[in-house]
């Protein structure tokens, strides 16, 4: 049972230990399951996932359903049987739809797998501990069972799925595996520890790395640079105030710090005792730790430290020897108070510190297009009313944790004027003054520079990323201005304008003129878009072209702007033989298109929508790409997993489970709508078959 567990405890559907993780994505090894997983049940109220064990002493009060089922890898056959192979665009988005609706949580949203970032588990497990927090036992044994499924051959683990074997991932999922119950004579134990050992230990582990080991008190606190906590302090007006951060950055920052002031350390115990022998090729008792402040593996470092970083660190390190111990207490309660501001706005989901620093402060006691088929009008109808109750803004996921987001806002906001749109049994629609209230805090979020970021408006410089002190990620410090955040919102804008057109219309036209200028300073020679939220060129510049598509900009005649001209020359040239697309995850690190070996699902249907937003001409490209996803899905109507879609901070990397399904979806809807007697949206394809443009009116 999950019920009493902290907030940020409440374990998602993204809950990577399951058996999906075999079925779906092959880990180093292949683990059997440690628990009957037809006895895991999962829930949902208006977002707010939980999945719980029943016991083998009680009896299920109800069957496994098909979601339930799908999520934990097992079989699902009765749920959706084999079908016909689809041999055309209509035929496929059908199958698709059918499958995807299937998959349908209780109160209508799609709860589908987002993982990749390894070191949640082991930090969830480590606050745990720290806290002194007991998990289920079948929770722990599928925790053990998913971070065994991930390390890699040579005895390692990385931050990331598709990352080396690091220092911090190394060290993060040893330890989670021992507080697991492994002894240190295990074999994986053992090829951890070499491996490790390689490496030189764990004191070349990056900022947050060092945070953590000196929370479960593996490591000194001397041994890291000064985060001078007092700046909290300071006035915002101040340059480099960690208030300008980026909301992510300037979170971590706080957490992290108020941990260094107050020395939050665990109690020695005898699992500490060892793990300090295991972890370190020296011994723990005569470590230089200040000598250890900048000591960062080669491998685990993906923003090295400026001048200016090193400068100031050494001023807050002398600063630290003699700080004053009143301007610390100070310090130290406006941190704890912009943390408990923090758990009420985020309903406290925001981040694993948070649970121990309550429990440091307050005790062991502290709270912590098929609208017209009737037979997705219940499916359609539960979407609309998930979208209704996850208002506030509209958030990353769901309104449990309220921080609104730009992109987010503008499609939920559009999706909800669509399904009133095209869906007539949709009676209960959203009151006006509700996408008012969506207008208006779209509105108040716009950059400078014509363009939107994610979270809030740009705070700080990009001199800020000059004192990036995490290590392990690049570009994190400022809430940049996004290609993609910024056409997400030209596309909800201009279809609030068409149903509101005297709401703000000046406002709303300024801003959609801005951020096409935007959309024009930020195209790359080649008529590229850099994406920074998915790999990466295909994602960025299929966002670039709905961009200009909503304002008008399409083929008309067979000519279009030069810069939609220039971004379709760039998708066309990197088309595959096979006639669908694929770009390697490196792409996004090294800022420069690399080209797959084998076209990805996702990219396919992301360089398709692209073309087709703006109606490119020569649909036999399009009629390649399209054959390509009617040709890989599979006898039940989805796709077959490819390569790591999204990133995140130049080498992070996520795993989203549905984006195999929802863009072949969106893709497949587009093209029959658009090109309805293409025998690829309804008949066989014919060799050298070339469909004339369709009308330039309407769009999908």
């Amino acid at each position: 049972q999950t019920e009493n567990w902290p907030a940020c405890f409440k374990l998602p559907t993204s809950s990577v230990f399951f058996g999906r993780c075999l079925r779906r994505r092959k880990g180093a090894h292949e683990i059997e399951p440690k628990t009957d997983l037809t006895r895991w049940r999962f829930s949902s109220v208006e977002g707010r996932q939980k999945w719980y064990y029943v016991a083998d002493s009680e009896e299920c009060a109800r069957e496994q359903n098909a979601l339930e089922a799908y999520t934990l890898g097992l079989d699902i056959s009765k749920f959706f049987p084999d079908l016909p192979k689809a041999s055309t665009a209509q035929e496929a988005v059908q199958k698709a739809i059918k499958f995807f609706s299937g998959l349908q949580a209780e109160d209508g949203h799609w709860a589908m797998e987002c993982s990749g970032v390894l070191s949640l588990a082991p930090a969830i497990l480590m606050s745990c501990y720290a806290a002194k927090i007991s998990l289920p036992e079948e929770v722990e044994r599928e925790l053990l069972r998913y971070i065994l499924s991930k390390q890699l051959p040579d005895g390692g683990w990385g931050l990331h799925l598709k990352e080396q074997s690091t220092v911090f991932g190394t060290t993060f999922s040893y330890i989670a595996i021992r507080i697991l119950g492994l002894g240190p004579d295990h074999p994986d134990v053992v090829r951890a520890r070499i491996n490790l050992h390689k490496k030189g230990g764990a004191l070349g582990i990056p900022n947050l790395g060092k945070v953590w080991l000196a929370i479960m008190n593996l490591y000194s606190w001397e041994g890291m640079n000064s985060p001078f906590p007092e700046l909290w302090l300071f006035p915002t007006w101040l340059p480099g105030h960690p208030s300008t951060y980026w909301c992510h950055a300037r979170h971590i920052t706080l957490a992290m710090s108020y941990c260094y002031a107050t020395r939050l350390t665990v109690e020695e115990d005898e699992l500490i005792q060892s793990l300090r022998e295991e972890i370190y090729v020296e011994d723990f008792s005569t470590i230089d730790w200040p000598a250890q402040r900048n000591n960062i593996y080669e491998a685990d470092l993906h923003s090295a430290h400026s001048w200016m970083l090193d400068a100031a660190f050494a001023t807050f390190n002398l600063y630290e020897r003699y700080h004053f111990t009143s301007f610390r207490k100070q310090a130290i309660a406006e941190m704890y108070e912009q943390i408990k501001a923090d758990d009420i706005f985020s309903n406290a989901t925001n981040s694993t510190f948070h649970v121990l620093i309550s429990r440091y402060a307050d005790g062991a006691d502290s709270p912590a297009g098929v609208q017209n088929n009737p037979d997705y009008a219940s499916c359609l109808k539960k979407a609309h009313e998930f979208l209704k109750a996850s208002q506030g803004g509209f958030p990353f996921s769901n309104r449990e944790n309220d921080w609104i987001v730009s992109d987010c806002t503008a499609e939920a906001m559009r999706t909800l004027m669509l399904l009133e749109e095209k869906c007539p049994f949709i009676e209960d629609h959203v009151a006006p003054q509700r996408l008012f209230d969506a207008v208006n805090v779209i509105l108040s979020m716009r950059n400078s520079d014509g363009g939107f970021a994610s979270y809030e408006t740009r705070r700080g410089s990009r001199l800020l990323e000059i004192m990036n002190s995490s290590e392990i990620y690049a570009d994190c410090m400022v809430d940049h201005t996004y290609i993609e955040c910024t056409s997400s919102v030209m596309q909800g804008l201009k279809h609030f304008g068409k149903r509101f057109p005297n709401h703000r219309e000046d406002e709303i036209s300024d801003t959609l003129n801005k951020a096409l200028q935007y959309c024009r300073n930020m195209q790359k020679a080649d008529g590229s878009w850099l994406g920074r939220w998915g790999v990466c060129f295909t994602y960025g510049t299929w966002f670039g072209l709905e961009a200009f598509a909503c304002m008008g900009y399409i083929y008309r005649g067979g000519e279009a702007c030069k810069e939609v001209t220039k971004a379709c020359e760039f998708l066309v040239s990197k088309q595959m033989e096979d006639g669908g697309w694929g770009e390697e995850f490196e792409s996004y690190r090294f800022r420069k298109y690399i080209q797959h070996t084998v076209s990805q699902i996702h990219q396919t249907s992301w360089a398709l929508l692209g073309l087709m937003a703006v109606r490119y001409p020569d649909v036999r490209v399009l009629e390649r790409g399209i054959q390509v996803l009617i040709d890989r899905q599979t006898s039940i109507g989805e796709w077959p997993q490819g390569d790591i879609a999204t990133a995140f901070y130049k080498a992070g990397t996520l795993h989203y489970n549905a984006y195999r399904i929802i863009f072949p979806i969106f893709t497949l809807a587009r093209f029959t709508r658009l090109y309805p007697s293409s025998p690829v949206a309804k008949g066989l394809l014919k060799n050298g078959s070339v469909h004339s443009e369709q009308s330039q009116n309407g769009r999908c």
